[in-house]
């Protein structure tokens, strides 16, 4: 248990607080030790002999410092100061944690995000990052002339935010490792982000550009039916392989993704989340669809012969590689552009989906599950607009059977 403590004047506002607590293994005392500033100031060298001390407002807030000291050596709480720099602690975060634990993407994100931080804060040692420290950093993104593209104007809220949840993981993970008592990231707001709606087409939009493709390559027709059709995300489009397609049951197994960082090149890995290992039923017509894009890249496959890769992905490079994962993504905006179709990210897809879902009366949480959202309440939240547009249409239809229900009791009453 540790003792009450000591307190040595060190300057006007300046104190060393001294914790005893308990004995190391040779048996020595165990000492903790901290230097705090104090609200007042008292411009006495030393408290010994002091006539004052009695009355003195800054001893008065040193031994209350010094309580708090005491208890949260006490309980365990207190943490040393760390002589490593925001720099050197990241670095090590980043080898013994992120790299082993993360998706190679998601710390390719992270480095990514880091030269800048580590620009503005690397240098601060990590106990020493105060909430002014990234809220000052925070108000540099915004200032015009920030940007690596050379455009105008500082970072987006979205990217200020994403620079934000980055500083606030690896310290909360320094909290965690006991190298700082909290984390300074918790107490800043990043700029807020404006909510948008899902972009996504309308019935009739997406009718338009089903009977665009109809023009296209088969292999791209073919990926953009089935994203549409199943509501899922790039890189588990890109990540389908044969043995995932029941064409008896018409159904396909999203069971990875696809994903491509500098260095590393294409590789497989496990789906988003749990929920996101799912298996979605496909309509008939798509399933047609696939039916005649396998054939076709058999073909292909019987051209390259020995240079066949052995690939089971669905879609392939000539020589049987996965493809780029972002190959489609990259094809669609040129593609709607050809053929006069409002602009719509590769996204907007899964979302159209999900709207003509929303649309048809389809329960939110089937919905969800067919997405593969981790919540409900994810599904809710994007979607809300839709869903409530969707309300209101079941309730005019409601209000146009009532109202005929209501005229023809009125007839009747009339006739009689």
């Amino acid at each position: 248990m540790a003792g009450k403590g000591t307190i040595q004047k060190r300057g006007v506002n300046s104190w060393r607080l001294t914790v005893a607590c308990g004995l190391d293994s040779e048996g020595k005392q165990i000492r903790k030790i901290k230097t705090i500033s104090t609200e007042y100031g008292c411009e006495e060298k030393t408290c010994k002999d002091c006539k004052k001390i009695s009355r003195c407002k800054a001893r008065g807030e040193a031994e209350t410092k010094l309580a708090l000291f005491s208890e949260e050596v006490d309980k365990g709480l207190y943490v040393e100061p760390s002589k490593l720099t925001f720099a050197e602690f990241t670095e090590r975060w980043l080898r013994d944690y992120a790299e082993v634990n993360l998706a190679p993407k998601t710390v390719a994100g992270y480095k990514e995000k880091l030269t800048r931080i580590l620009q503005a804060i690397g240098h601060l040692k990590v106990e020493k990052i105060k909430p002014t420290h990234l809220m000052e950093f925070y108000a540099n993104l915004q200032e015009d002339g920030v940007r690596l593209d050379g455009k105008s104007g500082g970072l987006s809220p979205r990217n200020i935010r994403h620079h934000h949840r980055v500083i606030g993981t690896i310290l909360q993970d320094a909290v965690q490792w006991q190298v700082i008592p909290s984390n300074p990231a918790s107490r800043v707001k990043p700029p807020r982000v404006p909510k948008k709606e899902a972009a996504c087409y309308s019935e009739g939009q997406a009718m338009a550009m089903l009977k665009a493709l109809e023009n296209e390559p088969l292999k791209h027709r073919t990926a953009i039916t089935l994203a549409l059709a199943t509501g899922v995300r790039e890189g588990e489009l890109m990540g389908f392989e044969w043995q995932d397609v029941d064409f008896e049951e018409n159904t396909i197994e999203i069971a990875r993704s696809s994903q491509y960082v500098t260095g590393r090149g294409t590789f497989p890995k496990e789906p988003k989340n749990e929920t996101s290992k799912r298996i979605v039923s496909v309509p008939a017509s798509v399933m047609a669809l696939l039916k005649q894009h396998k054939a076709a890249q058999s073909r292909e496959r019987l051209k390259a012969g020995d240079l066949w890769q052995g690939s089971q992905r669905l879609f392939t490079t000539w020589e049987g590689k996965p493809m780029y994962p972002y190959t489609f993504g990259s094809w669609f905006p040129k593609f709607l552009k050809r053929h006069n179709l409002p602009p719509l990210p590769f996204h907007g897809l899964r979302h159209t989906s999900a709207t003509i879902l929303v649309g048809q009366g389809l329960h939110a949480k089937v919905i969800s599950e067919r997405l593969g959202h981790s919540t409900i309440s994810t599904t809710m939240d994007i979607y809300s607009h839709f869903i409530k547009k969707a309300d209101v249409e079941a309730a005019d239809k409601l209000d146009a059977l009532f109202t005929t229900n209501a005229n023809q009791q009125t007839n009747q009453h009339v006739n009689q």
